[in-house]
């Protein structure tokens, strides 16, 4: 576990260590947390600027590894808990990018998506671009955007909503998002690319909220989480494999939808499980 902690934002992460040698290590990535600084808003936390700093502090997960280096070989979303793999050299990391470059690395995500879907199992290849009216995001250009090309598979069904396994074979930007709201298939939560909120009162016949209180979604982000990373490791050769569970979130709504959509019995909701 390495613990990781913000000053100035008073915020607290334990993120567990999902595979680690002498050249590699791979961490769960916590929702919430971006990787890189903010173009925009350089001082908001991030997972690289914390990592160096336990680093120059000889913080314990710091100092009983001997680190002395640590570098990002790929990114996610700030919304996208999930698999990142962390180089401890120059020379991994220049190997790592490599193959992210050459997009031969193995992605799995899962994600709960709104809609119904062509079929069990589908793909896209809609070229994406930068959204030139909305900074930041992407956007479906078949003349300009770059190529893409995404793999789905529905794992469960909860009526209109869906559990999906996304198998990304490009590294575009926000390429699963944008190509899911092309297929008309918008994330659970992902209000930039049209996904709305997966609350209860959608799901249970007969909710009541107490007065005064506010729903809260079942999952308040975005409900992509990066499953599973494959890649040749840079020393060995070796394929290696690193796979997250699913956070509490994530399993906390498909809970919930198994119990509500599929019609079986309905126990009260456990608050706990709702706000933490």
């Amino acid at each position: 576990m390495i613990k990781l902690s913000s000053p100035a934002t008073k915020e607290f992460w334990e993120i567990p260590v999902l595979f680690e040698d002498e050249h590699l290590l791979a961490i769960d990535k916590p929702a919430g947390l971006l990787v890189s600084p903010d173009r925009y808003d350089p001082n908001r936390p991030n997972l690289m600027k914390l990592l160096h700093a336990g680093i120059e502090q000889g913080k314990p997960w710091a100092k009983e590894r001997n680190l002395s280096y640590l570098m990002n070989a790929h990114r996610l979303d700030f919304q996208t808990s999930g698999v990142i793999l962390l180089a401890k050299s120059k020379p991994v990391l220049i190997d790592l990018v490599s193959q992210f470059g050459a997009e031969k690395p193995h992605k799995v995500y899962v994600a709960l998506a709104h809609g119904a879907p062509p079929s069990d199992t589908f793909e896209t290849d809609a070229k994406i671009a930068p959204n030139e009216l909305r900074l930041g995001l992407m956007r479906i250009d078949p003349k300009k955007g770059k190529r893409s090309r995404t793999e789905f598979t529905v794992r469960e069904k909860f009526g209109r909503v869906l559990l999906l396994e996304c198998r990304p074979m490009t590294g575009r930007s926000h390429q699963i998002r944008i190509h899911l709201k092309s297929l008309r298939l918008p994330i659970v939560g992902d209000e930039d690319y049209g996904g709305q909120p997966l609350l209860l009162s959608s799901l249970k016949g007969g909710y009541r909220l107490k007065p005064g209180k506010t729903e809260r979604p079942l999952i308040a982000r975005v409900a992509l989480h990066a499953e599973k990373l494959v890649v040749t490791h840079p020393i060995t050769k070796a394929e290696v494999t690193i796979e997250a569970a699913m956070p509490k979130d994530f399993r906390v709504a498909i809970k919930y939808l198994r119990l509500y959509a599929s019609g079986t019995a309905q126990p009260a909701v456990e608050e706990s499980d709702l706000n933490s």
